[in-house]
């Protein structure tokens, strides 16, 4: 009976694994914006809006954080002038 209780108690923890390697993943990032004296912090909204702006752009489709800080600067100014729909 212990070794069923034990097997079942592993299990049920190996199922929760996989849920926090994964959370661990999706880091939350904070950008400062020099020029506007403001932080941004990266989540979906601003995934969406950074896919926008390399769009309009014609941009080569790589991640925010591999762009140069020239890049980086420009697509702020951009955020600010094309604030989320509320």
């Amino acid at each position: 009976m212990n070794r069923l209780l034990l097997v079942a108690i592993l299990a049920s923890a190996g199922s929760f694994l996989p849920k926090a390697a994964i959370a661990q993943d999706h880091e939350t990032r904070t950008y400062t914006d020099a020029a506007h004296h403001d932080k941004h912090e990266w989540n979906a909204k601003e995934d969406d809006a950074w896919k926008r702006y390399r769009e309009e752009h014609h941009i080569k489709q790589e991640e925010f954080a591999k762009a140069s800080r020239r890049q980086q600067e420009a697509y702020w100014k951009w955020r600010h002038e094309h604030p989320d729909e509320r």
